[in-house]
């Protein structure tokens, strides 16, 4: 049974439907892996594009967040509502390493780009996949030694490491 939507996608950017950042990296993943395999690195540069735009006008530019939002949940119901800073964080490193790599494959170093890159494709895709986003799992490690408190829900859904 699908669940109704509880927090509004576009207003309420303090929480996220959990479901959405796998998407999202889904999308990033799989168009990071389509521009290694056919070699036309500046795809690299458009979805670090993407992600800017979405960091800095919201989800309403994010074009996989659109998508998500406005085909996927109505069909499926929203998943757990957790905290959007997480995401957020693991996107601003999506959005660096996918600069340096489309910056490196035009001045030529194409080993190096190549190299950032699929490491994009191959955490987005491992995310969206398991579950387990490594990005997240940073800002939750710098959280919890800054005392920044995060929603249960973001801490029960992802465990760090017991100390």
């Amino acid at each position: 049974m699908k669940r109704p939507r509880t927090a509004d996608p576009y207003r309420d950017l303090d929480g996220i439907d959990a479901n959405a950042p796998r998407f999202n990296q889904a999308v990033i993943g799989s168009l990071a892996l389509v521009a290694f395999l056919t070699g036309w690195w500046p795809l690299l540069a458009l979805l670090a594009a993407q992600l800017v735009l979405g960091l800095t006008l919201g989800r309403r530019w994010c074009l996989p967040c659109l998508a998500y939002f406005e085909l996927v949940q109505p069909r499926v119901g929203e998943g757990p509502v957790e905290d959007s800073r997480p995401p957020r964080f693991a996107n601003k490193i999506g959005v660096a390493f996918l600069g340096t790599a489309s910056v490196l494959l035009a001045l030529g170093y194409s080993t190096a780009g190549w190299m950032l890159g699929i490491l994009v494709a191959a955490l987005a895709l491992f995310a969206a996949v398991t579950g387990i986003c490594v990005g997240c799992q940073i800002y939750r490690a710098i959280a919890r030694i800054r005392g920044v408190e995060l929603c249960a829900t973001c801490v029960t859904s992802a465990p760090l490491a017991e100390e």
